[in-house]
């Protein structure tokens, strides 16, 4: 990357300041500069001006010509502060998922035609299953709905088409729309963040294996925000799956100074480190990732992991008790009681809880009882185990084992 859009917004009443400079990540050298006072309701078209001066300043030529450069996807300003406002929240994940959601949903209700935050609408649904905060077959639903309102907007929507191949993989489990859903994202825009990810580290390396493709897709997502501590931590989770150890440490690591109020950085981090032997380092990773997000079963789980390969048995199966405990009370996905439930050692809840996953269709079973897992040793050695992944439709992940 050899240049960065710097600036700065100040609000006073209605009116609106802002900063922009383009600079040289080499030497620093300015390109370019300008600063704009205008009225709130002229922020689409700054954004528009701005776009167009950049392009201009640096020579750069579009084929869609006389087109805008920036498509907001609405008129209605207050309906883009509030998809903004979720999308500042999105990357944390953990317990922002909710607050996401509540903004995305304001946003449509705000412009029911705001195709793009249908969309955003549609991933917070699957997040929220995904990380289990609730129930698949109350929310997926929800999920499905909301993509298919998006693409019935604007069938040209990147976004529309990550989110339905995301609900495809991770909860419809179909593989095929799941690759093409994401590849016409990947065309539509090369540059998504999020799809770049989910495409890189959940499909090609978690679902499918192909783990130099992954890594390419997780590096260009780091590529186009080096600034970003999800993307460091997602690209540092492809690492650790192609077997790149040391690298995958130093970029969780870095991922949490980036971000270190982020659930997600702390805890892949605290999964990075107990997956390359760290178990003492992993335990105090854990302990700020529970401290982060009100005690997620995640990091109980992988916390439990740590403590029984460091040889706390006692203390791993405790952490088992508090899970159970609280699924009692509240919805706890049961792959994270069967990471748990394993780390105790008590094989045979490992099996009742990875049937219930499989039962419901939860969407982390996608990924937590990936054979390319550093999980997959521990859970594959059952043969109990390996006839639920049968029945989950995935013989392929049965093959090394």
């Amino acid at each position: 990357m050899r240049t960065v859009l710097e600036g700065s917004v100040r609000r006073a009443d209605n009116r609106l300041r802002i900063t922009a400079q383009l600079v040289s990540t080499t030497d620093g050298y300015h390109f370019w500069s300008e600063r704009y006072e205008r009225e709130m309701k002229d922020v689409f078209a700054i954004q528009e001006e701005i776009a167009q001066a950049i392009a201009q300043r640096l020579k750069l030529t579009f084929p869609w010509h006389s087109k805008p450069l920036v498509k907001t996807g609405t008129q209605n300003l207050e309906a883009y502060q509030s998809y903004l406002k979720g999308q500042a929240l999105l990357y944390n994940r953990g317990s922002a998922i909710p607050r996401d959601l509540a903004c995305c949903r304001r946003a449509v209700e705000l412009d029911p035609n705001y195709a793009l935050a249908w969309a955003a609408v549609a991933n917070c649904y699957t997040l929220l299953c995904w990380y289990g905060f609730a129930v698949p077959r109350d929310f997926m639903p929800k999920a499905v709905e909301a993509a298919r309102r998006a693409m019935a907007l604007d069938p040209s929507l990147a976004e529309a088409h990550s989110a339905l191949a995301a609900i495809a993989l991770l909860y419809g489990q179909d593989r095929a729309e799941a690759e093409r859903e994401f590849a016409r994202a990947i065309q539509l825009n090369p540059k998504d963040i999020q799809t770049l990810y989910w495409y890189g580290v959940f499909y090609l390396g978690l679902s499918e294996g192909r783990l130099t493709e992954g890594m390419e897709q997780a590096k260009l997502a780091l590529a186009s925000d080096p600034l970003s501590g999800h993307a460091h931590a997602m690209y540092a989770l492809m690492c650790n799956l192609a077997g790149k150890t040391a690298e995958s440490v130093e970029l969780s690591r870095r991922a949490v100074e980036l971000d270190s109020e982020s659930f997600l950085t702390n805890w892949v981090l605290q999964v990075i480190l107990v997956s390359s032997g760290q178990f003492e380092a992993s335990v105090a990773a854990g302990e700020s990732a529970l401290a982060v997000s009100g005690r997620h079963p995640w990091s109980m789980a992988w916390l439990a992991v740590a403590l029984a390969d460091w040889g706390k048995t006692g203390e791993a199966d405790s952490i088992y008790f508090e899970m159970q405990a609280r699924a009692h009370r509240e919805y706890v996905a049961p792959t994270s009681l069967a990471i748990a439930a394993s780390a105790a050692a008590r094989e045979d809840e490992v099996i009742r809880h990875a049937r219930e996953a499989c039962e419901i269709r939860d969407p982390s079973c996608t990924t937590f009882f990936s054979r390319y897992s550093f999980l997959s040793p521990r859970l594959y050695r059952d043969p109990r185990f390996r006839e639920i992944i049968a029945q989950m439709g995935r013989s392929d992940w049965l093959r090394d084992h």
